[in-house]
């Protein structure tokens, strides 16, 4: 195993030789460089070369036309395997399974099997909270093999502790165990999930894992955002293939979230955000072998411990622990896509300019996932032990995603025009100059047939509510997907923010999504 002290860098300025710490922050600003050098370079050549600059552009847009295709077979298939496997009766097959398994010879029963639940919280409502905990006890598993860990900071106050003792008081004989924990802040940290999430997980080991002697490798912990609900049978389904996996101490598991708590009280852009974020996650469940842990997701406590848990000074730390764990174990790691699915709240605000608002923070943070790539990179430098191929295939899916994330709608949306618009004037009386609308039009218009398809998968996934929707509710679900570019476009921003700030070295911290529950009958 490789030497292991890069394994906790954040930025740049952590490293003490200067010639690596050149070398990381070249990595940090490459992913915004290039975005900025595309575009910018878009524009220059629109004004100075606009017949070859439009030749590129039309091959682009039958690029991205193929690729939305491509796509949405994906789609398609991870929306049925995810329906698919909601309806396996996953408790039976727990039940048909031989015991000993091979790759974890110490159990004997699917039972000895316990779900370490951890959900960090900073100013989330009770009722939030209450909720999550509602769902876990609803969700099938024994209750008396599961430990609920409420991870709660100690800069919120007397409101966190008041929350704290409504739910002990709640659900003190409900589970195998149930623990509060109040992290306070500490030097070399942010304040953020990576942190909280670490503290209440050592903590856990010491006040019940340890006293009680469950071995780790008998312990599947899950990573959940504070609204996180498991659905019925997620727990059976999550231990079947912890138990059946090929190496299930060299996995991550990574269900399917779904935002749909809250989503009837959400705006149309704001359902259109949530549902495209589901459809995404799905797209990269049929891709294993790039996929990554995203959001709420579940590993094993042994290989956790192993590698020093979550880390405390980055912002994605949902996805950094996937990292991690790959330059840890050499390459020896992989993410296993669990086809069931979770259930959260979609970004709301009581306007919806807040809502806004707030997209946008959430999608920044998200993107801010950016900061992964000079993490990997640098990585690279020092562990030699990985395969090549797969180096250059995380290495290529991370550069290439955020690049496309960062630029491929301001291309197709505003400078896929610029050669029309800023090149010479005897450009435009050229074939080239009248067939380039016309063609990147013809394409974009067939391919936003597809909004026809996610429109009737989202409708699928809406929970029931007590009052039926009305005809032209029903409608207005279908007419929002008209929504779809606007979308596109208002994801891509908050991405270019996001590398422009690593770029220029402006870190960014830790925001905390405001949870908004409008009750709507």
């Amino acid at each position: 195993m490789a030497e292991q002290s890069y394994l906790h860098l954040a930025r740049a300025h952590e490293l003490k030789d200067k010639k690596q710490r050149f070398l990381y922050r070249f990595f940090e600003m490459l992913p915004g460089g290039l975005a900025w050098l595309t575009l910018i370079g878009l524009v220059v050549a629109s004004r100075f070369i606009p017949g070859p600059t439009s030749i590129v552009l039309i091959i682009f847009v039958i690029f991205w036309f193929f690729r939305t295709i491509y796509f949405s077979f994906h789609l398609k298939s991870g929306f049925d395997k995810t329906r698919q496997e909601q309806r396996k009766n996953w408790k039976q097959k727990l039940e048909e399974l031989s015991f000993p398994r091979p790759t974890l010879p110490d159990i004997t029963s699917w039972r000895a099997i316990w779900h370490l639940i951890i959900f960090p919280s900073y100013r989330e409502p009770y009722e939030v909270l209450r909720d999550s905990c509602e769902a876990l006890k609803n969700s099938g598993y024994p209750l008396n093999r599961i430990i609920v860990v409420l991870a709660l900071e100690e800069r919120e106050g007397k409101i966190a502790r008041a929350k704290a003792e409504r739910i002990q008081e709640a659900y003190k004989n409900t589970f195998g165990h149930l623990l509060v924990t109040f992290h306070s802040d500490r030097e070399g940290e942010i304040a953020g999930k990576g942190a909280n999430e670490t503290y209440a997980c050592k903590e856990t080991i010491e006040r019940i894992i340890k006293p009680a002697a469950i071995p780790y490798e008998h312990i599947i912990v899950s990573a959940f955002d504070s609204d996180t609900r498991a659905t019925p049978g997620f727990f059976h389904c999550l231990t079947y293939h912890y138990l059946t996996c090929e190496k299930p101490l060299r996995s991550s598991f990574q269900p399917v979230p779904l935002y749909t708590n809250n989503i009837w009280c959400a705006p149309a852009i704001a359902r259109v955000l949530s549902f495209s974020s589901t459809f995404w996650q799905m797209i990269q469940q049929i891709r294993p072998e790039i996929l990554i842990t995203y959001s709420s997701h579940s590993m094993g406590l042994a290989p956790l411990v192993e590698i020093g848990f979550w880390q405390k000074n980055v912002v994605s730390e949902d996805s950094r622990i996937f990292y991690q764990c790959f330059l840890h174990f050499d390459g020896d790691w992989t993410v296993m896509p669990i086809y069931f699915p979770i259930t959260m709240d979609a970004n709301i605000a009581k306007t919806l300019w807040q809502t806004m608002k707030n997209q946008y923070k959430q999608q920044r943070r998200w993107a801010y996932g950016v900061e992964n790539i000079p993490y990997l990179l640098f990585g690279y430098t020092k562990n030699k032990c990985i395969p090549f191929r797969k180096k250059f295939l995380h290495a290529w899916n991370i550069v290439e995603g955020f690049h496309s994330w960062t630029t491929h709608s301001i291309i197709l949306f505003v400078l896929g025009w610029l050669p029309i618009w800023f090149g010479p004037k005897d450009f435009s009386f050229t074939i080239l100059s009248y067939n380039l609308p016309q063609i990147a039009g013809l394409f974009m218009r067939i391919a936003m047939l597809g909004i026809l398809m996610t429109a009737y998968l989202a409708t699928m996934l809406m929970p029931p509510r007590e009052k039926k929707p009305t005809v032209w509710e029903k409608i207005g679900f279908f007419a929002q997907w008209i929504l779809s570019p606007l979308a596109l476009f208002l994801s891509t921003i908050p991405a270019l923010d996001a590398a422009t700030r690593l770029m220029l070295g402006k870190y960014m911290e830790f925001w905390v999504t405001p949870k908004q529950r409008i009750e709507k009958t």
